[in-house]
């Protein structure tokens, strides 16, 4: 593969940067880079603006609102916004439904809520895991039971990603408990706002409400919001997750970190010396841009094969695993990078108010709350032990 990019992937790219510098929101940027709290509304206003540049859905196509490009196209997008500093797209509603829903999904299905992930109109959520169904997704226990025209549901999900900002969520649930445990699963669309539905907070360690614990009692759907057939739903669930794996792997957000890691790396001096220069440090960081480099080009593959009509395979798993521990490995060095001034761990710290009071460069009272955070990485989206597994089946036969 030729990774050296032609004249006209050159134009992408100065047009990209250029829409960056025009559309942007300073005010995001600063808040992307120093590690603060994005609100809903932040995010949903980036959203908005992608939209109405038409550059949202990067991978979906023309038919569908998507703009049509190829896979150079889509990495270096995401990587220019990532060094911009742009807040990443919410993944749920474009990056994971919106395919399911263009490969499994009704016309009419498609035709209503396409547009509506779109214009943000809805925010989705997704339930997949559960107290005892992590990794293990096929022992899931939350049952829908169908009542003439309506599925009755019963369960809970918990881990629910911005649960409490959403107003629906693609649900997996167990629709025959006589079957075989991937065998009787399906893929429904849930109103949140739904009697029965109850979205309880989970506090991370970071003193973050991202994820949430959510209840279903008796919550009536209506059979029209099952995607594909009855019991299809591990096949979709599968589909679906190769798309999370790889936007985990956050490849362009792991160049923007070691950019800005390598500028607090020249600015913190050790032994009178920047630290960028202490022969261990320096092999660390050495090693993980070497790392970064080969993700690029495995990401890249991927890509073309995803443009050639293949679903990610397993290139999605080895995405997931390599991208997580790259971005970890980032997050750590960046967190000892900064030393003693990753200690403050205050509100005022973690809100743009309190950006220019927060100790040492660039922000860095955000080092530890976004270290910790991102432990999560190798785990959720099939934990990395799980990844690991398929790429051995998959690939090695075994």
């Amino acid at each position: 593969m030729d990774l050296r990019l032609t004249p006209d992937e050159n134009a992408f790219r100065d047009a990209v940067r250029a829409f960056l510098r025009e559309a942007l929101p300073p005010e995001l940027a600063t808040k992307v880079r120093q590690g603060l709290r994005l609100t809903r509304d932040d995010m949903a206003r980036w959203h908005a603006i992608l939209h109405a540049r038409g550059w949202l859905a990067s991978h979906w196509p023309r038919e569908w609102g998507g703009p049509g490009w190829g896979p150079v196209q889509r990495f270096i997008f995401e990587n220019e916004c990532a060094l911009a500093g742009a807040p990443r797209i919410v993944p749920f509603g474009v990056n994971m439904l919106g395919p399911v829903l263009i490969r499994y999904g009704t016309e009419a299905q498609k035709r209503h809520w396409l547009p509506r992930i779109l214009d943000g109109s809805d925010w989705w959520c997704q339930g997949y895991s559960e107290p005892e169904a992590g990794s293990d997704l096929a022992s899931l226990k939350t049952t829908a039971v169908r009542h003439g025209d309506h599925y009755v549901v019963n369960g809970q999900k918990t881990w629910t990603t911005l649960g409490h900002y959403a107003n629906r969520m693609f649900c997996l649930v167990r629709t025959d408990r006589h079957a075989k445990p991937q065998e009787g699963i399906s893929f429904l669309l849930i109103d949140l706002d739904s009697p029965g539905v109850q979205v309880r907070p989970i506090i991370t360690l970071d003193g973050e409400h991202e994820v949430n614990e959510v209840f279903l009692t008796d919550v009536r759907v209506p059979v029209d919001r099952l995607v594909g057939s009855e019991n299809q739903g591990w096949t979709i669930a599968k589909y679906l997750l190769t798309y999370e794996r790889t936007n985990i792997a956050g490849i362009g957000f792991s160049v923007a970190g070691l950019e800005r890691l390598k500028v607090i790396a020249r600015a913190v001096h050790k032994g009178g010396r920047p630290l960028i220069e202490d022969p261990l440090f320096a092999a660390r960081l050495a090693r993980v841009e070497i790392e970064l480099e080969n993700l690029k080009t495995t990401n890249l593959r991927m890509l073309a094969a995803v443009a050639a009509g293949a679903a990610p395979g397993p290139q999605s798993s080895l995405l997931k695993i390599l991208g997580t521990q790259v971005r970890q490995e980032i997050l750590s060095l960046t967190r000892r990078a900064v030393g003693p001034y990753a200690l403050p761990w205050i509100e005022a710290a973690l809100t743009l108010e309190g950006a220019d009071q927060a100790l040492g460069p660039d922000g860095a009272a955000s080092a530890a709350p976004q270290y910790f955070n991102h432990r999560k990485l190798s785990i959720f989206g099939g934990s990395n032990e799980i990844q690991k597994n398929i790429v051995a089946k998959t690939v090695l036969g075994l």
